[in-house]
């Protein structure tokens, strides 16, 4: 039996991973292969490896876990879960199943796209969703903002400052109120409302966006918003909390409502943080956290001590 398995191979499951090596922890790593970061060509915001592709950091997370014996790690998604009698039994993609006294759910989300042609094709290489991660890239290139929501009005001014070329397209009406206007005209951004019929790229730079009346709009970048589902179905068939943008609700150790199952990475997030968090140092942050506490979680259990997160004992 392993003392505890970690649904997800990214930097949330590895950074945990080596928390529990470290501690002598039984650990299986499941990596299913597929990263939510993996179109893009760097990660950045994380010290000391700004710039790596995403698949190198990877890479070097699980060539540094095989120094810890108690780990190991498989290629294979779980498909199913299932109480057990000392915890859970997880069944793997090739019928396999195992035993654990705990889970860490680190799988990740799955973005989901509007629906305008050619945007599946740029993501991740010129069209974006985070101005941390992508936004410095795209200094004083002509830029896009995709949508006339608030939250949009509010990222082409952020944008503002990185490039003297912004414009709001609101892919239709959209309520504008006379303050954002304003400041969007003193920022120099402008506004196209006409509905976007696509983009037009060669390869993976992008060239323009064209609308169904009106010119083409020459730009380099588009930033755009997506939603998010579980690439994984373990947090639905445990029967986790969820918030209503689908990421699983956890406490500040990363405890789920389900005894004995956590959570970390962009797949979950606390109440008092309003979206999921998706730079890279947040997950591995993240899946230090929620290590750490698996192992006093464990400690306790093994030693019949109380558990020193007694205030937010579930």
């Amino acid at each position: 039996m392993f003392e505890v398995i970690v649904v997800g191979g990214g930097p949330a499951g590895l950074s945990a991973a080596l928390t529990l090596g470290r501690a002598h922890r039984r650990v299986l790593v499941l990596d299913s292969g597929h990263a939510r970061n993996a179109p893009a060509a760097a990660v950045h915001n994380f010290f000391t490896r700004d710039g790596v592709p995403p698949a190198d950091l990877r890479a070097i997370g699980r060539d540094q876990l095989m120094m810890y014996p108690t780990v190991e790690v498989r290629d294979g998604a779980a498909t199913g879960v299932a109480r057990g009698d000392r915890g859970f039994i997880v069944q793997l993609a090739d019928g396999t199943k195992v035993d654990t006294k705990r889970l860490l759910l680190a799988s990740g989300l799955v973005d989901q796209l509007p629906d305008i042609t050619g945007i599946a094709e740029l993501w991740g290489r010129a069209v974006f969703h985070c101005p941390y991660c992508h936004g410095f890239e795209s200094s004083q290139r002509p830029i896009a903002v995709i949508g006339g929501e608030p939250d949009r009005i509010r990222l082409a001014l952020h944008l503002s400052r990185f490039s003297a070329d912004v414009v709001l397209c609101t892919n239709g009406p959209a309520d504008v109120p006379p303050s954002a206007a304003q400041a969007m005209s003193a920022a120099g951004v402008t506004v196209r409302r006409e509905r976007i019929t696509g983009f037009e790229a060669a390869g993976d730079k992008l060239h323009a966006l064209a609308f169904q009346d009106g010119p083409a709009l020459p730009c380099e970048v588009a930033f755009v918003s997506s939603t998010w589902t579980q690439r994984s179905p373990l947090p639905g068939l445990l029967g986790c909390a969820t918030f209503s943008d689908c990421t699983v609700q956890v406490d500040e150790f990363h405890r789920t409502s389900v005894p004995g199952v956590y959570a970390a990475g962009d797949m979950a997030r606390r109440a008092t943080i309003p979206v999921p968090l998706a730079a890279v140092v947040a997950a591995a942050a993240s899946g230090t956290v929620a290590g750490s506490v698996l192992d006093q979680d464990l400690v306790s259990v093994d030693f019949r001590l109380p558990n020193p997160f007694t205030a937010q004992e579930k």
